[in-house]
């Protein structure tokens, strides 16, 4: 079994897909010739031809509208805005065609497009490029968000998100495209969007995350290890389906609950996730639950990157006054 990164992973699906179905295009800005800004896509050209994997204009408008065109049509587009903060120029075709068209037509016509969004900070990039939107683009009525956080994970919810009927936001966390390597079936499989993963059993606090904290909820829970605290890790995968009941299992168990972003604190998907357990599991908490994220503020350029990300430390600090409620 090869050893992949996330950049490999990615890779390796898009291949898959492109052989396995006629119908699978691959475009975006810069993603033939050059295999795209992070090299995700590069050599796909070269073994699949450039009518089916092509560079667009610098436009994420005829990106996504284009794209949109191909999915009604019945063609598969895998469509890549450069870096999640461009996708605002599209969002006109994103709101109000292609979440709506399932909606708008009956189910006669459905969207079968994936929409591929490096995001995330951690790499000391410029304005823009760095945005952390996932709770934004999951209020959206008609679209799946989907957020890796491994190799393995990446593969298996990428080849899922393309054979999906529905459009699918699939947000790469740029900050471990090249963080680590893991070990990733050379052959397809699939897993299931909107399914959670329960990382780590633990018995005194829950901690869900996904994505790029999902490396710095990992080194928190080997840090409260060391002060005796067991901690259940759970990565999210989908926060649009949202597993909520593998959270609430683990709620019901444990009694407290952290939840791990690097997008901002206000209306995130923390807030979302604390609301969907004091809902169906009030009674089974003994401390109220925590956020740790983001700042409510636009994301710092390189200078003041450090500052606004999620560290380890902090979230072990957030972890044992959590645990130590209400002393």
């Amino acid at each position: 079994m090869p050893a992949m990164n996330l950049v490999q992973a990615i890779q390796s699906a898009l291949d898959f897909k492109l052989a396995d179905d006629e119908r699978v295009l691959v475009f975006g800005e810069d993603v033939g010739h050059e295999g795209g800004v992070f090299r995700v896509t590069q050599g796909l050209q070269a073994t699949h031809g450039e009518r089916r994997v092509f560079d667009t204009p610098l436009s994420e408008s005829v990106i996504m509208g284009a794209g949109l065109g191909m999915a009604v049509a019945g063609l598969r587009p895998v469509l890549e805005i450069q870096f999640c903060g461009f996708i605002y120029p599209a969002m006109n075709q994103l709101v109000t065609h292609v979440a709506r068209m399932r909606n708008r037509t009956r189910g006669v016509f459905t969207v079968p497009m994936t929409i591929r969004l490096p995001y995330g900070g951690g790499i000391q990039a410029l304005e823009l490029h760095s945005e952390s939107m996932e709770a934004m683009l999951a209020h959206i009525p008609g679209l799946k968000v989907v957020i890796p956080s491994t190799p393995y994970d990446a593969k298996g919810l990428l080849i899922s998100a393309i054979e999906c009927e529905d459009p699918v936001l699939f947000m790469e966390p740029k900050k471990v495209y090249r963080a680590f390597r893991q070990e990733v079936p050379a052959e397809a499989y699939r897993i299931p969007l909107g399914k959670a993963n329960r990382v780590q059993e633990g018995t005194r606090i829950t901690l869900v995350a996904y994505g790029a904290m999902m490396r710095v909820a990992r080194q928190a829970v080997d840090l409260a290890a060391k002060d005796g605290l067991s901690v259940e890790l759970i990565d999210l995968r989908s926060i649009y389906p949202m597993d909520t009941e593998t959270v609430l299992d683990s709620v019901r168990k444990t009694g407290r609950l952290a939840i791990l972003h690097e997008g901002p604190m206000s209306f995130g998907v923390a807030a979302e996730l604390i609301a969907r357990v004091n809902e169906e599991a009030l009674m089974s908490l003994e401390a109220p639950p925590r956020r740790i994220c983001g700042f409510d503020t636009i994301m710092p350029l390189p200078m003041g990157e450090q500052h606004y990300m999620p560290t380890p430390e902090r979230v072990l600090f957030e972890l044992l006054q959590l645990h130590s409620f209400p002393e």
